[in-house]
């Protein structure tokens, strides 16, 4: 027997034992890193949200100096046509995307109309 064999049996049906255990914990170490790679992602989506909270801070703070209405239709429609498009691009689905940009506006408006641009939570439906 080879080194190689060494730590394998043979199961019941023929089929080594070793290499599906060894299968299964880099299907386990695959898992894992998986998970941290989505965690990392929702971390950076965290961070560009925040970011992004601060610029619509900073608009509202311009918008108020210069008069100009928080709330702009037009401009919140070539944004979400934009982001659709983006999603398209990328294989996203559109639909998810521009619901996704409407809620993001949607709070983004709520700072800018509050004078700290503190969200206040909203209830859960």
């Amino acid at each position: 027997m080879s080194d190689r064999d060494a730590g394998r049996t043979r199961s019941p049906g023929g089929g080594e034992a070793g290499g599906e255990q060894a299968h299964a914990s880099d299907s386990l170490e695959r898992l894992e890193r998986l998970r941290d790679a989505v965690s990392e992602c929702d971390r950076e989506l965290i961070e560009i949200l925040s970011r992004r909270r601060g610029l619509v801070r900073e608009l509202g703070a311009v918008k108020a100096r210069m008069g100009i209405p928080v709330t702009d239709p037009q401009r919140e429609a070539v944004v979400v046509r934009r982001a659709a498009e983006m999603a398209r691009a990328a294989g996203l689905d559109e639909e998810l995307i521009r619901n996704l940009i409407w809620r993001i506006m949607s709070s983004a408006r709520v700072q800018q109309h509050t004078p700290t641009g503190e969200e206040k939570p909203q209830a859960s439906s």
